[in-house]
């Protein structure tokens, strides 16, 4: 099966949520009019990570995902992207949500590992579990930035089925190549598509300092090629891939399979 898509890597407006879903709206529309499946925005697009704004507004989450809903609906398009929504319990966590082009909420994951350096985890809650969509394309894990650190979970996702994985994120300089090694190695152990769209601009965290967002959004295919990858300013890419290559992959180099995890021990 072939899958069109596009990576949205866009300047985020910290705290003004309503300037990033008019950014979002001619990207997607765009997105759309280039015949893309599915569009994809950074981690925390539509507030960035302006703590104050996040807790005051904790009431308009949901509201937000509403919204995004009637675009994916509109434009007859997948969407995903990190924003903060409330968990069951009425916190905000960092919210990965897959839409589809019924305008459907499919998938919502909350970032398991939170990024204690910049204090993440004194306003958000954390998840405590993998998700796994399905989709039109077959199986996708869902992360989030800091997820991509922990090697754990895309292996759990390959083991699961998944074909691909959706991470939106807000990588800052001067981790650059960190952010290229990553990708290619999630994509490379596992045999897996990896879509990671990142930030660009720049983002004032107070306490924090000003970070500076480097974009760089990129799509590896399973045998560790990238297929598109942006630079720094902001961009929409778009690409076409066989999600056949997946199972190509799997059955000329079979890792999965020759793994022992019997000898491992508890990791």
């Amino acid at each position: 099966m072939k899958l069109t898509l596009s990576l949205a890597q866009m300047e985020v407006v910290s705290g003004r949520p309503e300037e990033n879903l008019f950014t979002a709206e001619s990207l997607v529309a765009e997105a759309a009019a280039r015949g893309s499946d599915l569009v994809c925005f950074p981690e925390m697009w539509t507030t960035g990570f302006h703590w104050d704004a996040i807790g005051q507004r904790a009431a308009e989450h949901g509201e937000t995902i509403d919204r995004v809903a009637v675009m994916a609906k509109r434009h007859r398009i997948w969407i995903n992207g990190s924003m903060p929504a409330l968990d069951g319990e009425g916190k905000t966590a960092n919210t990965s949500v897959l839409i589809s082009p019924a305008g459907e909420v499919t998938a919502l994951y909350r970032k398991i590992h939170l990024f204690s350096q910049m204090g993440e985890s004194n306003h958000l809650v954390s998840g405590n579990c993998p998700v796994l969509a399905a989709t039109p394309w077959g199986s996708a894990g869902l992360a989030v930035c800091y997820d991509i650190r922990f090697p754990e979970l895309f292996r759990n996702y390959a083991l699961r089925g998944a074909c691909l994985t959706i991470c939106p994120s807000a990588f800052p300089h001067p981790r650059l190549e960190h952010w290229r090694i990553l990708i290619r190695a999630r994509a490379i152990e596992n045999q897996m598509f990896f879509i990671a769209v990142n930030r660009s601009g720049r983002e004032d965290l107070g306490p924090d300092g000003m970070v500076n967002y480097f974009g760089h959004s990129t799509l590896v295919d399973p045998w560790g090629d990238t297929v598109i990858e942006a630079g720094e300013e902001a961009a929409l890419l778009t690409a076409e891939i066989d999600m056949e290559l997946v199972a190509e992959v799997r059955s000329g180099m079979q890792v999965l399979r020759d793994r022992r995890p019997e000898l491992y021990g508890q990791l």
